[in-house]
């Protein structure tokens, strides 16, 4: 069963931080900090009505963003700045790619929109994605199996 509202920021969970800190309560603290989302878009401060209003490419005075492919030969409309780095050098491919930016090529398996979002997420997130396991696996004894051991050590203790 999901959670109909998930935990995603720190004013959700009103006071009971403080009173985790204010109380030297360092587990609770802990736990509660671990199910908040890592990411950092989903901090209070950034789910604010005007915040979300604010276009920050215009706030910081940043160009468009850099235009991104999969395929080389999928797109008709690709630039292509090698003949001024092969003409005149590192300064002149500057100068042009500064003028009409290349786009950045992704050579995955996934598709371009796939990779976006993969690479917003956090890095276990991608290796699990990747079936990449980080983690070592824990053989977990049943209940019944840790009481059979515990009497088999019993009874050879008794017999010593």
């Amino acid at each position: 069963m999901q959670a109909v509202n998930p935990l995603v920021n720190e004013l959700q969970l009103g006071s009971r931080l403080n009173c985790a800190v204010e109380s030297n309560r360092r587990g609770e603290f802990a736990l509660l900090l671990s199910l908040l989302s890592a990411d950092a878009s989903d901090m209070a401060q950034f789910q604010t009505p005007e915040f979300k209003q604010v276009d920050l490419r215009a706030k910081f005075n940043l160009g468009e963003s850099q235009p991104l492919i999969n395929l080389l030969n999928s797109d008709t409309h690709i630039t292509n700045n090698c003949a001024s780095f092969q003409n005149g050098g590192t300064t002149s491919f500057r100068l042009a790619n500064a003028i009409h930016e290349e786009a950045l090529v992704i050579r995955r398996k996934e598709p371009l929109e796939m990779e976006e979002v993969i690479a917003n997420c956090e890095l276990n997130t991608r290796l699990r994605h990747q079936n990449i396991s980080m983690e070592h696996p824990v053989k977990l004894n049943h209940f019944v199996d840790q009481l059979v051991m515990q009497r088999q050590m019993s009874e050879l203790i008794a017999q010593v």
